[in-house]
């Protein structure tokens, strides 16, 4: 039951976070949390996997679609985002360690995605302004921090990734969205590949992938349809959207656990 209940959960997480850039962790976590079925690392560990299936599937589709992703900087986010997601992983791991709890930690990760969502939003809604940043250090940083946050809360990217690389570089919101998701592919293809390294697979239940894959699957091959369809004015307002509804979901699970 848990499973059908998390491939429909992902199938419609994943559809708009390929279509927003937000990945879909933005929304399974919160929403796994709230269903409590999972303790705080097997969440994190179930989003990570389907976020990064679908950013596989997404990119190709984009590619495949016509969108021009520039190779150097594309490198230096993914190469960032790949130290991002050690690290995130790593501040993950001490929080879990210095607490001791799985709801101290789950707290943590409530607040930070909440600053995350309201910065995100009122940028989205602001966004004239960007700093024209210029060289690939520049894109380096961004995934770097994008990176370190995504793995650290667990939600694959999130709504930051499109507003910081608008922010940073001035990029329409569109050509966001896909460097965002190929951010995503790469900071959580760390985060796998760190926790199989250390840790391992063996304290999670494995049989939840079936249902899991599948769905981020079939979910990125629908976002990457939808966002060729829609216009960058119905992005925007998908964006905005998500992230209120993550929100109320967020400050909810955050006073479940007073």
């Amino acid at each position: 039951m848990i499973g059908l209940i998390y491939f429909i959960v992902i199938i419609l997480a994943n559809t708009v976070g390929a279509v927003s850039g937000m990945g879909g962790g933005v929304i399974i976590k919160p929403i796994f949390d709230f269903i409590g079925a999972h303790d705080v690392a097997s969440i994190s560990f179930y989003s990570a996997v389907a976020v990064f299936t679908m950013s596989l599937v997404s990119t190709y589709r984009q590619v495949k679609n016509g969108v021009h992703i520039d190779g150097k900087q594309t490198v230096s986010l993914a190469l960032g985002s790949i130290l991002g997601g050690y690290l995130g992983n790593a501040l993950f791991s001490f929080i879990q360690s210095q607490y001791q709890s799985e709801s101290l930690t789950q707290g943590v990760q409530i607040i930070l995605t909440c600053l995350t969502l309201i910065f995100a939003f009122f940028y989205s809604k602001h966004s004239g302004y960007s700093l024209q940043l210029k060289g690939l250090g520049y894109y380096l940083l961004c995934g770097l921090i994008l990176g370190t946050l995504a793995s650290l809360l667990g939600i694959g990217g999130g709504p930051i990734n499109v507003s910081l690389l608008m922010l940073m570089f001035a990029m329409p919101i569109k050509q966001a969205t896909v460097y965002s998701i190929c951010t995503i592919f790469f900071s959580q293809l760390s985060k796998i590949v760190t926790i199989g390294l250390t840790t391992g697979y063996g304290g999670y239940d494995m049989t939840i992938l079936l249902y899991v894959i599948p769905a981020a699957i079939l979910g990125g091959f629908i976002g990457a349809r939808l966002s060729k369809i829609l216009s960058a004015e119905r992005v925007a307002l998908i964006f905005q959207l998500v992230i209120i509804l993550v929100l109320l979901i967020s400050v909810y699970n955050g006073i479940q656990l007073l």
